[in-house]
């Protein structure tokens, strides 16, 4: 089958939902599940600014994957102090009014924290957070992707990153449970749970532009979207 790129979607209104686009998309989920790649293709189908994470300049993630228990802290503050000044450099482009669209949420950082930290180096953490002046805009949808560990495990496997390569099993089911629980009492704004275990959103249009299809319409609140996959 041959595949074509998505037309770009007017975005020529986005303050409501029902057939207009939110001004302001998050995509989060556990490592593997495919937040980077979706971001790209959404943002370029709704011709939006794109912000992600940028974990390649983290020089501490490969060693906290060799290591969790040694450089989890360095690990976690390098992401916080990067975190911030991503939001803080888009408060100062608000006033373009851009339409963006993230592969991270700021309230993530707490997650891994939690999931990653000792309690005295989770203490020390909390600190730095506190006396950091983070005003993280509230995205007006955030698309939860989720998928089983194995899925996920399979997915790291195959995109080959090697720092990746030593993700250990139970840190990864430990973190699936993590955002389960995060995103089962996430209320900020409205939220679309994606089962994103048997669909490709990358690769395959129809599953893609059922998802596109279903975030024009979605209105606030929590929705789930589980679509049957389709084959190539």
């Amino acid at each position: 089958m041959t595949l074509h790129s998505a037309s770009p979607i007017s975005n020529s209104s986005h303050s409501n939902f029902g057939k207009k686009l939110p001004r302001f998309i998050a995509i989060e989920g556990p490592i593997g599940v495919g937040k980077t790649s979706l971001t790209k293709r959404l943002a370029d189908s709704f011709n939006y600014d794109v912000l992600l994470e940028k974990s390649d300049e983290n020089p501490f993630l490969e060693r906290f994957y060799h290591n969790p228990t040694q450089h989890a802290l360095t690990t976690q503050l390098f992401f916080l102090f990067q975190r911030a000044q991503q939001i803080q450099d888009m408060r100062q482009d608000d006033m373009f009014e851009p339409v963006r669209i993230a592969d991270f949420l700021i309230d993530k950082d707490q997650l891994f924290a939690r999931q990653n930290l000792d309690a005295d180096e989770y203490e020390l953490y909390l600190n730095v957070y506190q006396h950091l002046t983070i005003d993280a805009p509230i995205p007006d949808l955030v698309i939860y992707l989720q998928a089983p560990t194995e899925v996920l495990l399979d997915r790291i496997q195959r995109r080959g990153v090697q720092a990746e390569q030593y993700i250990d099993r139970s840190y990864l089911e430990n973190l699936n449970s993590a955002y389960t629980e995060f995103f089962y009492y996430f209320n900020k704004t409205a939220l679309l749970i994606v089962n994103s275990a048997e669909i490709d959103l990358v690769s395959n249009e129809d599953d893609y532009q059922q998802l596109v299809d279903y975030i024009r319409s979605v209105p606030n609140g929590t929705h789930y979207f589980n679509p049957k996959a389709t084959l190539l």
